[in-house]
């Protein structure tokens, strides 16, 4: 069964009882034992719930993993990952990543032992010279968020194997549609399901999949222990929204082409930041290990002096952090999502202020492209 119907049939038949066709929510903290010693298989809800096994079997089965498990939030998500580690060990991540994994990393988890250091997951020999002796597992953003840079993920795997790592990869931006992480070799997927698999900006969760038993026994037990298990009304919005991500994906695939094509030509635009077009360095890689380059574009303008009055000249394209969402969303990655990284790190990764992120929706590409230009133009429109 392919991947788009198996999305489209996530939740069906799961409520033999009634034949509902969609996934029934249970709001329930607790359930009642049939006897003593006797359960119905859900005890508690930070335990189990039926809704969020409903959602966390569908992501386990479109990704390929064992298991997987729901979160409220993509950083709860990671920090759960970062407790598989103890203090002592050290991580090798992307360099280009987003700013609020840089700040659990340097900020919270460096005070408690973990080393990370930061190199180009685009070659795999920056990587080899990154590793230590007491390098436990290497994690990579593909595409690297804001700069889309590309990494080949079954090099980096054959690289982990070797070396003993757990190797993980962070796939928010293409999702389990355009991209399977554990068929290249990663031990671990980590979603911001907020993003793309919610889709429509009205839930926060995170998603860690695990392609091996071993794993998903240990990530089972610090979800239950550390409590960080997303609600059942959440569970089902996400069961909903994996429906319609394979159409969700296509239509911002395509528009985010003909928008980075646009930008490419525009006068107040000097580079383009878009896996999709032909000189990206990763366009090929892309084309080998996933069926599509996704829905984010970063561009630069002329002047950071320009980025203000582009932002008050957008109509249909909002300013707001996030992406992956049903409606189109503008981001300064500097001045939001990567603002707790040290300056001299954003200047040297390139995350400077005339830096643009672009999450593209759902919109009509010519109504969305009208509306790019007349804002670079400075136009009120």
């Amino acid at each position: 069964m392919r991947i788009d119907t198996r999305l489209v049939r996530a939740g069906l038949g799961t409520d033999p009882r009634t034949g509902a066709v969609s996934t029934p929510i249970h709001p329930s903290a607790t359930f009642a034992h049939p006897g003593l010693g006797q359960s119905t298989g859900f005890d508690y809800s930070r335990t189990a719930n039926p809704t969020r096994r409903v959602l966390e079997q569908a992501l386990a089965e479109v990704e390929g993993g064992a298991r997987a498990f729901a979160f409220p939030s993509g950083m709860a998500a990671l920090t759960t990952l970062c407790l598989l580690f103890r203090p002592g060990d050290h991580l090798v991540a992307s360099d280009d990543l987003y700013g609020g994994t840089y700040r659990l990393f340097e900020r919270v988890f460096r005070e408690y032992g973990l080393e990370v250091t930061y190199t180009d997951t685009t070659a795999p020999e920056s990587v080899g010279a990154a590793l230590r002796p007491n390098t436990r597992a290497l994690l990579v953003e593909n595409p690297t968020n804001p700069l889309l840079k590309v990494a080949d993920l079954e090099a980096l795997g054959r690289l982990a194997r070797d070396r003993g790592l757990v190797f993980v990869v962070d796939s928010t931006f293409l999702t389990p549609y355009l991209q399977r992480p554990l068929e290249l070799g990663a031990d671990i997927v980590v979603h911001s399901a907020t993003k793309f698999l919610g889709g429509h900006n009205d839930l926060l969760a995170g998603v860690l999949v695990a392609r091996e038993p071993e794993w998903a026994e240990r990530i089972e037990f610090l979800h239950n222990t550390t409590g960080a298990v997303l609600d059942p009304f959440s569970s089902w919005l996400l069961v909903r929204s994996l429906k319609t991500l394979a159409v969700r994906v296509e239509r911002q695939c395509r528009t985010a082409e003909a928008v980075a094509r646009f930008l490419l030509g525009h006068p107040e635009v000097t580079r383009v930041y878009y896996p999709g077009l032909p000189d990206h360095p990763g366009r090929e890689i892309l084309e080998r290990q996933a069926r599509g380059f996704g829905a984010v574009v970063s561009f630069r303008l002329r002047s950071a002096d320009q980025v203000s009055g582009f932002l008050e000249s957008l109509r249909l394209a909002t300013f707001a952090e996030s992406l992956g969402g049903a409606e189109t969303l503008v981001t300064v990655p500097s001045r939001q999502t990567h603002c707790d990284m040290p300056p001299e790190v954003r200047e040297r990764l390139g995350v400077t202020d005339d830096l643009v992120r672009l999450s593209v929706g759902l919109e009509n590409p010519e109504d969305l492209i009208a509306d790019l230009d007349r804002a670079l133009q400075g136009e009120s429109g």
